[in-house]
């Protein structure tokens, strides 16, 4: 039986499929039929219904008739996926051989040699080194996602990248804002990897995203050029950006918590977050992106605020929260509560 390919099933599944019910419904096609003779329009259909035992010919009535499609499935699909099987198996063998040639490119003299960070352009590269370097993860993924708007194909594809990394026993936590929990895309996102036993937190506050992989290595964004990553491989600096995490992560709330008085706190959280944007005098655009929301979103909290402090404008809205002494941090706990933190470093 000869292997079919993408044009061929595009075919089969418009002009032939349709020639084949037309056959079956009127019981057999002659072969006189001029659409199916050399050159006519349904010639290549006719063609591949033969090839694959769809279709075959009455000498007595000089007819083709139609044939069972069950038996002649299995002799088409039956070679794809024993084939699909063998490339999973060459995919994986060649996965693990550059794995083992990549740790021993880590461990080498020259590897050092080019220093501890490494630039990554375009999202192609980016990608690759990210793919590559979580197909190597063995204890544990830190995420911080500021952005929860992101293309759906690509949180199934991440989705399934994630599950596989949870299943070989490395651990998985990841961080969003609060504006994460109206994402449909990122609950269903959330309820596969905590399935697997990810754990995820929302937080009110802006912060950059970033990837830490066992601890050794992050990837953060190149603030001075858009499109460009960097990957972080000085052990002081991924200590430093794990304990930044880490904090972060202690004020965060659980994405999966629906408790009404969770929820009431998250909406409080973020009213102050647009007191303090408003506060400190940045743009709509600016303070959108800093909540994790839409400009429109953004403006209905802005319009929410005027009605509570009956204020018509924004500089009057400003004047009053001023006059009043409201500083959009009054219920919110910071880092700088820390009397610690003021301790100058040694």
């Amino acid at each position: 039986m000869p292997s079919y390919g993408s044009e061929d099933r595009a075919l089969f599944e418009d002009d032939a499929t349709k020639l084949y019910e037309e056959i079956c419904q009127r019981g057999g096609i002659a072969v006189s039929d001029y659409r199916i003779a050399e050159g006519g329009e349904l010639r290549k259909a006719f063609d591949l219904l033969v090839d694959m035992g769809l279709l075959s010919y009455d000498s007595e009535q000089e007819v083709w008739v139609p044939e069972d499609p069950t038996s002649v499935q299995s002799r088409v699909v039956s070679p794809l996926s024993q084939q699909a099987a063998k490339l999973l198996a060459e995919s994986s063998q060649w996965t693990s051989a550059f794995g083992s040639i990549a740790q021993s490119w880590r461990r080498a003299p020259q590897a050092s040699a080019r220093g501890p960070f490494t630039y990554l352009r375009g999202s192609t590269m980016i990608n690759g080194y990210l793919e590559q370097l979580l197909a190597e993860c063995e204890e544990e993924m830190l995420t911080a996602q500021p952005q929860a708007g992101r293309d759906a194909r690509f949180l199934a594809k991440a989705a399934l990248r994630d599950i596989e990394l949870l299943e070989r026993g490395a651990n998985m936590r990841t961080l969003y804002q609060h504006s994460a929990r109206r994402s449909s895309v990122t609950h269903k996102y959330v309820s596969a990897v905590s399935a697997r036993g990810a754990e995820v937190r929302t937080l009110d506050e802006f912060f950059n995203r970033m990837i830490v992989v066992d601890r050794r290595v992050a990837i953060i964004p190149n603030q001075d050029e858009f499109g460009v990553a960097v990957a972080v491989r000085e052990t002081a600096v991924v200590a430093y950006l794990v304990d930044v995490f880490e904090r972060s992560w202690e004020r965060a709330r659980p994405f999966t918590n629906r408790e009404t008085s969770l929820l009431k706190d998250i909406a409080a959280e973020q009213r102050a977050m647009t007191m303090r944007m408003l506060i400190e005098g940045h743009s709509d655009p600016v303070s959108a992106k800093r909540l994790g929301v839409s400009p429109r979103t953004y403006a209905g909290y802005v319009a929410d605020l005027k009605t509570e402090y009956e204020a018509e404008t924004r500089f009057q809205l400003g004047y009053t929260m001023g006059r009043m002494g409201v500083s959009g941090r009054e219920d919110v706990g910071s880092d700088l509560d820390d009397p610690g933190d003021d301790e100058p470093a040694e």
